[in-house]
C-alpha cells in the first residue's frame, strides 16, 4: 500500500508556484492577486480563508480578505463582488461557502465573472470544464487529478466509483475520470444516496472516490484487493482524547481498508492540502489568461 500524500505533493506544487512567481518579479511583471470573500463568522470558514491567505503570502501572491459580516444581505454581497468583477488588480477571488441563509448560493456564484472564477463553480467554467476545453477545475476535483497523474495511478479502462454527487466534487470528479486523457478514460459509476445496494458496486471498483461526509463510511469489505481509494471526507469527530476536544476523520475507515487498498490518501493530509494548491494554481493560470488576453 502506498500512501497519495497530498501534503508533499502541495508542497512541491507551491514550491513550483514559487518559482514563478519569481520569475514574473525578475521580469517587472505584476504577481497574481488572489482575493477571498467571507461572509459571517463560521469557525471552520475562517480557519479555511486563513488557510488560504497564507498560502498566498508563502508562494509571493499578493491577496486580500474582504470580511462581510453574518447580517450582509444579497444586494450588499453582489455589490462587492461586481466591484471584484472591475478591479483589474485581483486576477481570481473566491467566495466562501457556505453563504447565511438570507443569501442565493447560486445567484452569487452566477454574479461572478468567469474569468476570475479560480474556484471554478460559475456554469461557464463547469461547462468548458466538461466539454473538455481549457478552464477552471474546481480546486478538489483538480486536487485529485494532480494526485493520480504525479502518482501515475493507471485510470485508463478502470472502472471508477464516485460516492457522492455534489457539484463541488462528486459531480465534476465524474466528469473528469471519463473524460479523455490521463488521469482519464476510466468507466465512471456515479453513487449516491439512493443507490441500490452500493457494496455490490464498490467491490466492482478499481478506483473509489469518496465525498460523502459520513465518518468511517466505506469498509474493507466494500472494496477489493488493491484498490485505489481517495477519500474527500472532512468530518470533526467528538474525541475527548484529543486536546482540540475533536478528530479528523474521512469517509473511509482507514485502519482497515489501508490493508487492502493499492493507493490510499489519509485524512487530514491527503485531500485537504491539495485544494489550496490547486486554488493557486487556478490563480496563477487566471493571472496568465488575462496577460495573453491584454498582449
Amino acid at each position: 500500500m502506498e500512501l497519495l500524500d497530498g501534503k508533499k505533493v502541495s508542497n512541491d506544487i507551491k514550491t513550483e508556484i514559487t518559482a514563478e512567481v519569481n520569475k514574473m518579479k525578475a521580469n517587472g511583471e505584476k504577481v497574481p492577486h488572489l482575493a477571498a470573500v467571507i461572509v459571517g463568522n463560521d469557525g471552520a470558514s475562517l480557519t479555511y480563508v486563513g488557510s488560504k491567505v497564507k498560502a498566498c503570502e508563502l508562494v509571493g501572491f499578493e491577496s486580500t480578505l474582504v470580511k462581510m459580516p453574518s447580517t450582509t444581505s444579497e444586494t450588499e454581497l453582489l455589490i462587492k463582488i461586481k466591484e471584484l468583477n472591475e478591479n483589474d488588480d485581483i486576477d481570481g477571488f473566491i467566495v466562501q461557502l457556505p453563504l447565511p441563509e438570507q443569501i442565493d448560493t447560486q445567484r452569487v456564484l452566477m454574479a461572478i465573472d468567469p474569468s476570475k472564477d479560480v474556484d471554478g463553480f460559475h456554469p461557464e467554467n463547469f461547462g468548458k470544464m466538461a466539454l473538455d476545453m481549457t478552464t477552471f477545475i474546481p480546486a478538489t476535483p483538480f486536487g485529485i487529478l494532480e494526485l493520480l497523474e504525479r502518482y501515475n495511478v493507471e485510470t485508463k479502462g478502470k472502472h471508477t466509483v464516485v460516492i457522492g454527487r455534489s457539484h463541488i466534487v462528486g459531480r465534476p470528479m465524474s466528469i473528469l475520470m471519463g473524460r479523455k486523457g490521463f488521469p482519464g478514460n476510466s468507466t465512471v459509476t456515479l453513487t449516491h444516496s439512493y443507490t441500490k445496494n452500493i457494496a455490490q458496486i464498490t467491490t466492482q471498483a478499481d478506483i473509489i472516490i469518496t465525498a460523502l461526509g459520513v465518518p468511517n463510511y466505506l469498509k474493507a469489505e466494500m472494496i477489493k484487493d488493491d484498490a485505489v481509494v481517495i477519500d474527500v471526507g472532512i468530518t470533526r469527530v467528538a474525541d475527548d482524547t484529543d486536546p482540540r476536544g475533536y478528530r479528523i476523520t474521512g469517509d473511509v475507515d482507514f485502519e482497515f481498508v489501508s490493508k487492502k487498498a493499492s493507493y490510499i490518501t489519509p485524512v487530514p493530509g491527503g485531500v485537504g492540502p491539495m485544494t489550496i494548491a490547486m486554488l493557486l494554481k487556478n490563480t496563477l493560470l487566471a493571472r496568465e489568461q488575462k496577460r495573453l488576453r491584454m498582449e
